[in-house]
């Protein structure tokens, strides 16, 4: 992957933890997943790294691609599943445990089912809700009290368009765990606020990134190109975004140099789609 990442000099040696290191697909995709290039982005900023993922071996792909595009980047995977108390708690001590601190939390999971509140089964919500939202609490839980001894983190949450506004397909779980990662992160900044700590938002619009094949097969009728050709259609700018663009809002949000007065605020990283009426 070209390099595009904004440097900030003062995340070099920065402590970054960060949920949903791996991707969906082949390991070699040219398209990379957001936590994939959220994370190369901060080992190109001399950030080190440590990511966990459900998928192991993904994990570890994504730690090989780094390193093979930085070969100084310091990044250490670990198997751990986002909604399990036990395992994020692991999780953040095997950080600490390496690096005796944490400056950056990274929420990065997700995943979208679709459905509106007659059709989705109970099951298929309370998986959105703990992936989606649970999620956030949990590292929360956990990194935030580390910060506070520390006077000083930064903790970015990626929530999405469709957590304000309807996006043309039923994903009702979706939507509203969305909606709570944005007003989780704007009540938490402001508890911590006083505290050297800042918590942000990013919400990504239509984005190509791998998921894109399977939302292909969820909300349409599994053909991959027409469903890329319609999204970019929808976009005003006229094309999809790219992790690219979620990470470097990441890192933006993440260097205290540079974002240092911005906290409880969401940052939209969409092409105008949210200024739009959708008809051009």
């Amino acid at each position: 992957m070209a390099d595009q990442s904004p440097v900030y000099p003062d995340l070099r040696g920065k402590i970054v933890l960060l949920t949903g290191i791996g991707q969906v697909g082949p390991p070699d995709n040219e398209i990379w997943g957001n936590g994939a290039t959220i994370s190369l982005s901060f080992a190109r900023n001399g950030a080190k790294v440590f990511g966990c993922d459900i998928n192991l071996e993904a994990a570890k792909a994504t730690k090989s691609r780094i390193e093979g595009l930085v070969p100084e980047a310091v990044v250490d995977v670990m198997a751990a599943d986002a909604t399990k108390s036990e395992q994020v708690e692991s999780f953040v001590q095997e950080c600490v445990k390496k690096h005796g601190r944490i400056d950056v939390l990274v929420n990065n999971v997700g995943v979208s089912q679709p459905g509106g509140p007659a059709e989705m089964t109970e099951q298929v919500w309370d998986s959105q809700v703990d992936v989606n939202l649970k999620s956030v609490y949990l590292t929360s839980h956990f990194v935030l009290p580390i910060m506070e001894v520390q006077g000083s983190g930064a903790v970015v949450s990626i929530s999405s368009l469709v957590g304000t506004r309807y996006a043309g397909k039923p994903q009702v779980a979706y939507a509203a765990t969305k909606a709570g990662v944005i007003q989780f992160t704007k009540h938490t900044a402001v508890i911590y606020a006083k505290k050297g700590v800042r918590l942000n938002v990013v919400l990504p619009g239509l984005m190509l990134t791998p998921l894109v094949e399977a939302i292909a097969h969820k909300y349409g009728d599994g053909n991959y190109e027409s469903m890329v050709q319609t999204r970019h259609g929808q976009v005003p700018t006229g094309k999809m975004g790219t992790s690219t663009d979620v990470a470097n809002a990441v890192v933006f949000l993440s260097s205290h140099v540079a974002a240092g007065y911005i906290t409880g605020q969401r940052l939209v990283v969409d092409g105008a789609i949210s200024s739009s009426t959708g008809r051009t």
